[in-house]
């Protein structure tokens, strides 16, 4: 009981909830919706970017390389300003206020990207990279602070600070996917938005709840760490400070990075390349420049090594290695923010019918309840605790889970109330050719294989062409009539059915870029049972519930007698996740041009990334806090986010290349490139493990 009197709050433990204190749900609930709005986003852009520039849901009508290398730079930058933000944190404004500045910029740049304009998506997906720098780092660093006199209770508070995180991922994505698909794009960004500027009012007004932790540190507190460090007297907390030439060098590599950075967009979609004077020959000048930073980066790192005393040298030089195989993780990974998403759009099937829709519906409906029943139990043990000194933190974080729960339950009402309709359309029914034999190609039934061009109304006849009548299958809210004539467009391999009020948008889009019209006249044959078109983002909120529902057995395999070394748990992170892409390119071999795969591939792929990021992720903070000394923890926790920011970068960059690929080989190709370089990487690392247990000195 002792270790109470030497909290900053030591009244912070008499407010419990589910055994913790009641602060703990605030910052919960507070990383919730910021995950909410940053996964809500980040599953939309790509597809927004990509999606035709006419259509029911216009996007940008980017190419996949374009909108990779805007989305690289934009998640390379979310994990290098975080470094700034914790040292402004730890220097000058404490931890709380920079979390509260950090959402507030944040909720800026949600609503510039909720409104139109090319612009207005810029200067938001700034205001996110700068936000995320002040509110990231240092979320972890209260509840660090909270619980200093209480380390027995810091894995546990962590774990469900944890599951804060993936619920916040699962229902962002959820959500904002849906109502960004099926009403517009501008709706998902906004509602990301307003979850943002609520959670930061309740956690600033849960300030009592605190008392001084988060706060500005005092003199005294500086001068007492300036003190701690000082007086060590280990050698292998010896001193080496940054020389002239370091911080000149480090500069330099900095500059190239970012110009890099910028430059990767700037040439794929405005054709400026920063770098064009270095080009030499056919080698791209933005190479020639990364090769520099990079042979500048690593001068530095081994200069300052070679400075260091042997053990803190060899421990250091483990977690580096470490952190170069995370790059690797990373760039397979994080294809579920810009290749996986176009998978699903374009190559998944979605559409279900009878009773595929009926039991979609209802494991949807389960996955949507249960998780907020639960978090909403949460909340009011929450309110109970903390009403009387914080009633408009609880009003407010109310008022929240009302506009989840309506969110969800307008949702839920729409899958399971949709009209689905056997509509009749004319078509152009043209021979597939095959290009090696010059005859026409068979299916893997022996049919022969035709393509079908609906016949639209700008459609020009020609005499040698073969109409014929095809029927789809097609959902609607509105209710029509067998026989009702009615107007759809293609989208996506597929119709929609038009409103009056979208068909005329449709027409005006059309006269605007000046192309002829793909609106087509059909009827309505049958009425058939509901049907479901699942939406893009809801592929994407399979990982946190895999992690949700698997996190505590992988924790428990650890914590048993079969706990192997760090380096098997890499390999096996890195070999695991590649078995997710060795499945998505059996999937895919063989298909066809629009022809859809089952969507059970890619819902196994997620669970072997899901697997695979739950053996490696949590290992790779684990060591960098172990082996490496206390003052030099915030150094190397930056070049660790640095190695996430190339392997965020190097994703985006390869994943952007999916259409390439494909094109020139296969889908099949392209995912087994992410299937053999992890496998590779994870048996180098693997093959390490006595290199890197000698390197270690002992530390397991």
């Amino acid at each position: 009981m002792a270790a109470e009197v030497t909290t900053t709050n030591p009244d912070f433990f008499k407010s419990k909830v589910l055994g913790h204190p009641s602060g703990l749900f605030v910052l919960f609930f507070t990383e919730m919706w910021e995950r909410f709005s940053f996964y809500g986003m980040r599953v939309l852009l790509i597809n927004f970017l990509t999606m035709a520039i006419i259509g029911n849901n216009p996007g940008w009508g980017w190419s996949a390389e374009q909108a990779g290398a805007l989305y690289g730079t934009y998640a390379m930058l979310l994990y290098i300003t975080p470094i700034f933000g914790g040292i402004l944190a730890d220097k000058y404004i404490g931890y709380r206020w920079a979390v509260v500045i950090g959402a507030f910029i944040m909720t800026l740049g949600h609503a510039s990207m909720a409104l139109e304009g090319e612009s207005f998506m810029y200067i938001g997906l700034g205001l996110l990279v700068l936000g995320t720098g002040f509110f990231k780092p240092n979320m972890t660093s209260i509840l660090s602070e909270m619980y200093k006199s209480f380390p027995e209770k810091k894995d546990g508070a962590f774990t469900i600070f944890y599951m804060g995180v993936n619920a916040g991922a699962f229902f962002g994505m959820m959500l904002c996917g849906y109502l960004a698909e099926k009403v517009g794009w501008h709706w998902g960004f906004g509602l990301a938005g307003i979850f943002m500027l609520l959670g930061t009012l309740q956690f600033w007004l849960s300030k009592p709840i605190f008392g001084n932790i988060g706060e500005v540190p005092s003199k005294e507190k500086k001068a007492a760490a300036a003190k701690l460090a000082s007086e060590s007297k280990s050698e292998d907390d010896r001193p080496n400070p940054f020389t002239t030439v370091d911080y000149i060098l480090i500069a330099v590599s900095t500059i190239i990075g970012l110009l890099y950075a910028f430059n990767d967009p700037l040439s794929k979609i405005a054709n400026i390349n920063i770098f064009k004077m270095l080009t030499i020959g056919k080698v791209d000048g933005s190479i020639v420049a990364i090769l520099i930073g990079l042979v500048v980066f690593l001068f530095v790192v081994i200069s300052r090594l070679s400075r260091y005393s042997k053990v803190v040298r060899d421990r250091m030089i483990a977690v580096i290695v470490f952190a170069f195989f995370t790059i690797f993780f990373w760039m397979s990974f994080e294809q579920g923010a810009t290749s996986l998403v176009l998978f699903a759009r374009d190559n998944t099937q979605r559409i279900l019918n009878g009773n595929s829709a009926l039991i979609f519906n209802i494991v949807n409906t389960l996955l949507t309840v249960i998780p907020l029943l639960i978090i909403s139990w949460v909340l009011i043990l929450l309110a109970r605790q903390t009403w009387n000194k914080t009633p408009w933190a609880n009003i407010i974080l109310g008022i929240t889970f009302l506009g989840v729960w309506g969110t969800a339950i307008w949702m839920l009402n729409y899958d399971w109330t949709s009209h689905a309709y056997a509509v009749k359309y004319k078509a152009v029914e043209t021979p597939v050719m095959d290009k090696e034999t010059g005859k026409q190609k068979m299916d893997d039934k022996n049919q022969l294989v035709y393509s079908y061009t609906p016949v639209t109304e700008t459609y020009v006849s020609n005499p040698t062409d073969k109409i014929v009548d095809r029927e789809v299958i097609l959902s609607s809210k509105t209710l029509y009539e067998v026989g009702q004539e009615i107007k759809v467009h293609p989208e996506l391999d597929n119709f929609i059915i038009l409103s009056a009020e979208k068909e005329n948008k449709i027409r005006s889009d059309y006269q605007t870029h000046t192309k002829d019209s793909q609106i087509a006249t059909a009827q309505i044959t049958e009425i058939r049972d509901n049907q479901v078109e699942i939406t893009v983002a809801w592929f994407s909120i399979l990982n946190s519930f895999f992690i949700i529902a698997f996190a505590s057995v992988i924790s428990k395999i650890w914590d048993s007698r079969y706990n192997p070394p760090a380096a098997f748990k890499y390999g096996l992170g890195l070999i695991i996740m590649a078995i997710g892409f060795g499945l998505l390119a059996f999937g895919a071999y063989g298909i066809q041009e629009g022809v859809r795969v089952s969507m059970v591939w890619l819902i196994f792929a997620y669970l072997f990334h899901t697997l695979g990021e739950l053996c490696l992720s949590p290992v790779g903070l684990s060591y960098v806090s172990k082996l490496v000394p206390a003052r030099m923890i915030a150094f190397m926790f930056g070049m660790w986010y640095l190695a996430i920011a190339i392997g965020n970068k190097l994703a985006a960059v390869l994943g952007g290349q999916i259409e390439n690929i494909t094109n020139q080989y296969s889908l099949s190709t392209f995912f087994l490139i992410f299937t053999i370089v992890p496998i590779a990487a994870g048996l180098i690392v693997m093959s390490l493990h006595p290199a890197l247990k000698k390197l270690m000195h002992g530390v397991k």
